[in-house]
């Protein structure tokens, strides 16, 4: 017998809106223990999904250097002093969830079965990924979910077909 999504997933989906300020997304992510989440628009429909890797990367980008071996060493300072005039301005102004998001959102439908849950996750690099049921989320899936699997011998013999 077949594990599928509606069996394993998480229903309570803890969303964002996407009007936070990345500093309120961070101290949301920690506080709840986890590493992304759905991001909502204004009337509460999931239109991305934004992670700790996201705020990091904006930050690491923010941040390095960029240097361009074609210019000379005063203008790499000068390309430098400029970078650092723009992102200081940046920094007056909120980053908000919108800019940092991934936009497209991949789910799967509730009868799916782990093993192809499992196939997309790995295919797309994914570590959670949405569950619906008549083009509603209603669940995600993360690999701690997908962990679950493998720690709970009843749903390990079903996945394997070893009743």
């Amino acid at each position: 017998m077949t594990v599928l999504a509606f069996e394993i997933m998480t229903p309570t989906i803890k969303a964002v809106p996407q009007s936070w300020t990345m500093d309120r997304l961070a101290r949301f992510l920690t506080d709840n223990e986890i590493t992304g989440s759905p991001v909502t628009d204004e009337d509460g429909d999931i239109v991305g999904i934004v992670t700790l890797k996201d705020i990091t990367e904006f930050r690491w980008n923010a941040n390095r250097s960029g240097a361009d071996t074609s210019l000379t060493s005063e203008e790499q300072e000068e390309a430098r002093r400029l970078r650092m005039v723009i992102f200081e301005e940046m920094g007056k102004v909120p980053v908000e969830v919108r800019d940092i998001m991934t936009p497209s959102v991949l789910s799967v439908d509730e009868q799916t079965s782990v093993r192809d849950i499992a196939d997309i996750m790995m295919r797309e690099h994914l570590h959670r990924i949405f569950v619906t049921r008549d083009s509603k989320i209603t669940g995600i899936i993360t690999t701690y979910d997908m962990l679950k699997l493998i720690s709970d011998t009843a749903l390990t013999q079903r996945c394997t077909g070893n009743d």
